[in-house]
């Protein structure tokens, strides 16, 4: 038998919670629906799915299935997040009602395909609006004389950084950077090499070795 599902997601108001429990009462009331499970979370949209409890959710939900939100923006982080979720819920055949939008969407309903359509045109649109602001902002901090990115000779973390006592010791007993390579099981001696000389190992050595 079909079920009624009302997902609740509030970001840390307990309140606000209770009040959209009582706006999907009212409106199952008005349309005669039963809620057969209630998913409660108050945690933060920029959590994991799971955290949110929509993984839990979708397990949940089985094909002629309804899902109710008080309004979409409760099931995802972003536009783009929201219709790929109602996306895959309509596919499964499972009908999605958000009360603030007016949505009643269903998987062979003409309207609710347009409805779809619309929303992954405005997801879109979303994408490029955030990667034009993106753009607009770099291109504003470097007019403003503000350099991008990692400061120039900012070093990366590297595979050989818990190698570097072992190195430095090799380096000491004058064995070349190919036989330490071979030593501590790394296949390119070229990269090592480039790693010391970033680092400034072999000089380092020389000093430690001078002073001993």
């Amino acid at each position: 038998m079909a079920k009624v599902i009302a997902y609740l997601r509030a970001s840390t108001d307990k309140q606000d919670l209770n009040h959209q429990k009582l706006e999907i009462l009212e409106f199952a009331r008005r349309q005669i629906l039963h809620i057969d499970e209630y998913i409660e979370i108050t945690i933060s949209s920029r959590q994991t799915s799971k955290q949110r409890r929509i993984d839990e959710l979708m397990q949940l939900l089985d094909e002629h299935d309804t899902l109710i939100v008080t309004e979409l923006s409760r099931l995802g982080r972003s536009t783009s997040e929201v219709i790929a979720l109602v996306n895959a819920l309509i596919e499964r055949n499972i009908r999605v009602i958000a009360i603030k939008q007016s949505l009643d969407i269903a998987h062979h309903d003409m309207n609710s395909k347009i409805v779809i359509t619309l929303f992954s045109l405005f997801a879109e649109i979303e994408r490029d609006l955030i990667s034009l602001r993106t753009k607009e902002a770099l291109s504003a901090k470097k007019s403003q004389g503000q350099q991008l990115g990692k400061p120039k000779g900012t070093l990366q973390k590297s595979k050989f950084d818990m190698d570097v006592p072992r190195i430095t010791e090799l380096l000491g007993y004058g064995l070349s950077v190919r036989k330490i390579a071979k030593v501590l099981g790394y296949k390119s001696h070229i990269a090592l090499n480039t790693y010391i000389n970033k680092r400034g190992l072999l000089n380092q050595n020389v000093k430690t070795s001078s002073v001993g």
